[in-house]
């Protein structure tokens, strides 16, 4: 989000944004005001545009396209995607089979498979898992999309671990952190409260699976892109509610359902066992010389 302000800043508008930079429509409605143009493909921006590629990553064959069209794009791809990236092209290389745990239509999927589609193989579900076939079992590796449910990511490993008991793969796994602490923040709150609201888009991957795993800790839980998405039936009866949020959902926008809870004479008793979070990834290169020095 920050590199596409940062490249408004220094470029002006119009820059372009290879899908959204983040699932969330908020962010997205906020960038376009500044003048961000969100495009489905490299091949619509004019040549020699300045583009934006999005957080979920994009596979070689999307950077050669837009080389080819003088694009100038500025990679603001999250660098735990760029750590699977790499982890598949290192498994390829060695002439491994590689198995990617996720969902096959998600962006960031179709991006890491793009890095060697003709090793990857991508996995669902623990249906999946039992029946997929390598040509060498002694050959084989595992990656995962980095915001699934924990739970279920350790089902379809578990199995593939039991099926290929030498198959390579990350030691602490390729999750992102942010989406591990929420979706442990959301089991320890549905313990105390009768239903879980959950802010984030829909086809936000993070944000859908914090609501199933409320609901698979016994709450009822619903996602919302705001309060105004709120349905006052679903409070009906609740002693206390839980808030939630996906990991690129704005901060402005709990503050704004709190406030609709308070309006409503709903006490905010605060933050339940709040875990830090103190990673910082470095700009990418082309929009850094304009931060100020620290």
């Amino acid at each position: 989000m920050e590199t596409v302000e940062r490249a408004l800043e220094l470029h002006g508008a119009p820059v372009y944004v290879r899908r959204q930079i983040v699932h969330n429509a908020h962010v997205v409605r906020e960038l376009e005001r500044r003048g961000a143009v969100f495009v489905e493909s490299e091949e619509e921006p004019p040549a020699g545009s300045l583009v934006v590629l999005s957080a979920h990553g994009v596979a070689p064959a999307v950077h050669e396209r837009a080389a080819a069209r003088r694009l100038r794009t500025i990679d603001a791809v999250c660098p735990l995607v760029t750590r699977v990236h790499a982890a598949v092209r290192r498994y390829a290389g060695a002439g491994y089979s590689i198995l990617l745990v996720g969902h096959a239509d998600h962006e960031e999927v179709v991006g890491t498979r793009g890095e060697a589609p003709e090793r990857v193989t991508v996995v669902e579900s623990v249906v999946d898992a039992e029946r997929v076939v390598v040509p060498d079992p002694l050959r084989v590796a595992y990656a995962t999309q980095t915001t699934l449910s924990v739970d279920e990511t350790a089902s379809i490993v578990a199995v593939l671990r039991r099926r290929f008991p030498d198959i390579a793969g990350p030691d602490e796994g390729d999750i992102c952190y942010a989406t591990t602490n929420r979706q442990q923040a959301v089991k320890e709150l549905a313990a105390e409260v009768d239903v879980v609201l959950v802010i984030g888009s829909r086809n936000s991957s993070n944000s859908n699976r914090l609501v199933e795993t409320a609901r698979a800790a016994g709450v009822a839980a619903y996602l919302i892109e705001d309060e105004s998405s709120i349905d006052e039936h679903w409070l009906e009866g609740a002693g206390a509610a839980g808030l939630t949020a996906g990991a690129s959902a704005p901060e402005y926008l709990v503050r704004r359902v709190c406030d609709w809870f308070r309006a409503r004479g709903v006490e905010i008793v605060g933050e339940s066992n709040p875990t830090a979070e103190d990673v910082v990834f470095r700009l990418p290169t082309q929009v850094r010389r304009i931060v100020p020095a620290a």
